[in-house]
């Protein structure tokens, strides 16, 4: 048996791609399908920014004695305030070190860029790129002290397709998710391990969706089939269920478009002003 325990943030808890029987699947699962009697603890939760991961996931994933580990984290780091890239460098070298140490192979990633992902105009893409930066400097630096096996999505240029993102375009849709799980079986078959089959590089399941008899609408909170528009006063997605007409959130002021502002998945490239 092989366990595989996923640490980070919503990427790995698979965010993007609903599963058929409720919650989120994600490219960790798809990975773990390969793994001889794989047995994934996805311990990644929504939001973990680096210090999370060290202070609250490491403790659980050291207890497990895991073969196999991932450390994809970082995102969330560099949409806040409060970014300090020493403290991040070192939490990731803690925690990629401990799982080391632990005799697990560990998986690491560099992030794609945001910026262009989402279509940011140029005053808000560069620092963040700026920081996203720091951050797969940080990884990189780590990869090599501990040996991971590092996939480097943000020079990737099929990470950047459309349809690997899903409509929030900040997190992997099914298909994006089983591109990572691919990269990675390919990393770890080239480094001598034996696996399964190659995770499927197709959707197998309609976005929003689960195979229910009639097929009703079942998706995670935040998510459901109706198409998603851009609040442009609100500068954020707005979701309608299947069927209904999209409705001002609580959040728009009088002024809002977000009844006649239909996206279908894209942002607008520019965001007007509040």
């Amino acid at each position: 048996m092989t366990t595989f325990v996923a640490l980070g943030d919503s990427i790995s808890l698979g965010v993007g791609d609903p599963a058929p029987e409720g919650g989120w699947r994600g490219w960790a699962a798809f990975l773990a399908q390969s793994l001889p009697g794989g047995q994934l603890v996805n311990l990644a939760a929504n939001g973990a920014r680096a210090a999370d991961v060290e202070r609250t996931q490491l403790p659980r994933a050291l207890e497990l004695r895991p073969d196999m580990a991932s450390v994809v984290v970082g995102i969330n780091d560099t949409l806040r305030a409060d970014f300090d890239a020493a403290r991040i460098q070192g939490a990731l070298a803690h925690v990629t070190g401990s799982l080391s140490a632990a005799g697990a192979e560990v998986l690491t990633m560099r992030l794609p860029d945001p910026g262009l992902m989402l279509g940011l105009p140029a005053a808000l893409a560069r620092p963040l790129g700026r920081r996203l930066q720091v951050i797969n400097e940080a990884m990189d630096q780590v990869a090599e002290r501990f040996g991971t096996l590092h996939f480097d999505a943000a020079a990737d240029r099929s990470c950047y397709d459309r349809r690997m993102w899903s409509a929030d375009r900040l997190h992997p849709s099914e298909r994006g998710h089983r591109h990572l799980a691919g990269r990675f079986h390919d990393q770890l078959t080239a480094r001598g391990h034996v696996l399964g089959p190659r995770p499927g590089t197709e959707p197998t399941s309609r976005p929003g969706w689960t195979r229910q008899p009639g097929w009703r609408p079942r998706a995670p909170a935040g998510y459901c089939a109706g198409a998603p528009t851009w609040c442009r006063t609100c500068s954020t997605w707005r979701y309608a269920s299947a069927g209904q007409a999209l409705v001002r959130g609580p959040r728009c002021s009088p002024r809002c478009r977000c009844r006649s502002r239909r996206a279908r998945g894209r942002a607008p490239a520019r965001r007007p002003g509040r």
